[in-house]
């Protein structure tokens, strides 16, 4: 019971880190950047908001991975084969952030090619450019359809184990889902701002399990019931 209780601690601190750092990285040190309309300056003149921001997104990576890998012995005892696949799949979700940050980091390359040629305005580094923010634009889209894929997967073993309230389970489901949906349209040019926005609900859901995992755990009969399996 112990150990279940630092798993559920551990977990829920993961959780919390990992949307920190996503948020602190990835909106507020590197989008802030790449919106600009002169990125290609801005880029290599916030260098270390930069790297900062490439380093949060990469323990990001870390905890997501490491989620997965605390939870797999507790839901392999009864989805083995899906605990598996969840685990896989934020692995690739990991390669997918690491793609993503290989292109920022080439673009800040780029960027110092740039600004020592004297910033022409049109050249081949614009092109450059772009293509390296596709780069990222698509590693990001099919790291969110992953991570919509894990998610179902995940909190649909929550759901059925009864390891946390399945109200959360619930909650976490729709917000994948939402997530997926965007992912999907998004991929296809579709934007829906409604559908995007709703997108929102699964950050709470992370936030809100995070803190429900680091004060309440699991529910010990539930943990009871798995351990009972397991034996």
């Amino acid at each position: 019971m112990n150990t279940h209780k630092t798993t559920a601690r551990t977990v829920g601190a993961l959780f919390l880190i990992s949307n920190v750092t996503f948020l602190v990285g990835a909106i507020v040190l590197i989008e802030s950047i790449l919106g600009a309309p002169d990125y290609l300056t801005q880029v290599s003149a916030q260098k270390t908001q930069l790297i900062i921001g490439v380093l949060l997104e990469f323990i990001n990576g870390i905890a997501f991975v490491g989620i997965a890998v605390l939870m797999f012995p507790i839901f392999k005892t009864r989805f083995e084969a899906l605990a598996l696949g969840y685990v896989g799949m934020r692995v690739i979700e990991f390669i997918m952030q690491i793609a993503a940050d290989i292109g920022l980091l080439s673009l800040l390359a780029l960027s110092e090619e740039f600004v020592k040629a004297g910033g022409p305005q049109a050249s081949s580094f614009q092109t450059l450019g772009a293509v390296l923010l596709g780069e990222r634009f698509w590693a990001f889209q099919m790291l969110s359809l992953v991570f919509s894929l894990s998610a179902l997967a995940f909190y649909y073993m929550f759901y059925r184990t009864k390891l946390i309230p399945r109200f959360i389970s619930v909650w976490g489901l729709i917000g994948a889902l939402f997530v997926l949906a965007n992912a999907l349209l998004v991929m296809f040019g579709i934007s829906l701002e409604i559908v995007d926005n709703l997108g929102f609900l699964m950050l709470l859901n992370e936030v809100f399990l995070g803190i429900w995992l680091i004060v309440k755990g699991f529910n010990p009969p539930a943990i009871a019931a798995e351990t009972a399996v397991q034996a």
